[in-house]
């Protein structure tokens, strides 16, 4: 293929002010016609080509590994990407798990505190109530005791005043006797003798009895103050 002569030049000039040139197959369909400054626009425009195709070709490689760079980081990416999904979905299940067996540790520590309440609650009625008992059982005991003690007064007193009455009664009947024999004008030697024996006797238990009522009594209100 021939091209015009202002054409040439117009090409020429495009290349030197712009330094722009034709690319591609076309300079090989295109004829100089002897021209040797079209010729050396010609050879200088397939070097031109062919560095360009050159650096094209390195542009497009360097393009390629780094695409197959990106596509490795983006499936790595997209691995650690998961990796991590999937270990905070187990740190979440993990947390949740724990939250629920803190929330029934809480749970059986309340329990086991409201138990201990209760059962301190129950040691301490316990202990009221054995207090009340062993208070019960001591004042009954006392109380039998008391019940005891003035049954024996009682019969006691009772013993001391029919003995009493006895001695008495012998003394009268015995002093009545003596008093109508002098009245009688009979012999009262042995009458006053023996009259007198008996009223010592009767005076001597009389005494005896009331020492040992009293006795009795010192050796009670002793046992009572102990």
């Amino acid at each position: 293929m021939k091209l015009e002569k202002n054409t040439k030049n117009q090409l020429i000039e495009l290349y030197k002010t712009k330094k722009i040139s034709l690319e591609g197959n076309i300079l090989k369909l295109i004829d100089p016609d002897g021209d040797e400054e079209f010729t050396s626009y010609i050879k200088e425009s397939i070097d031109r080509d062919k560095d360009s195709r050159r650096k094209r070709l390195d542009i497009t490689k360097q393009v390629q590994i780094q695409n197959a760079d990106l596509t490795k980081w983006k499936n790595e990416n997209e691995r650690v990407n998961k990796e991590l999904t999937s270990a905070l979905e187990e740190a979440e299940e993990s947390n949740k798990s724990m939250l629920v067996a803190k929330q029934e540790a809480e749970d059986s520590l309340e329990e086991a505190q409201k138990a201990r309440f209760e059962a301190e609650k129950a040691r301490q009625e316990a202990e009221k109530a054995r207090q009340e008992s062993e208070n019960a059982k001591i004042s009954a005991e006392n109380n039998l005791d008391l019940i005891q003690k003035k049954s024996q007064f009682e019969l006691i007193g009772t013993i001391v005043r029919v003995a009493l009455w006895v001695i008495l009664g012998v003394g009268i009947v015995t002093t009545g006797m003596y008093l109508l024999a002098l009245s009688m004008g009979l012999d009262t030697t042995v009458i006053a003798s023996t009259w007198s024996n008996i009223i010592g006797i009767l005076l001597t238990n009389a005494f005896s009895i009331v020492g040992t009522i009293m006795g009795v009594k010192y050796a009670s209100e002793s046992n009572m103050k102990n």
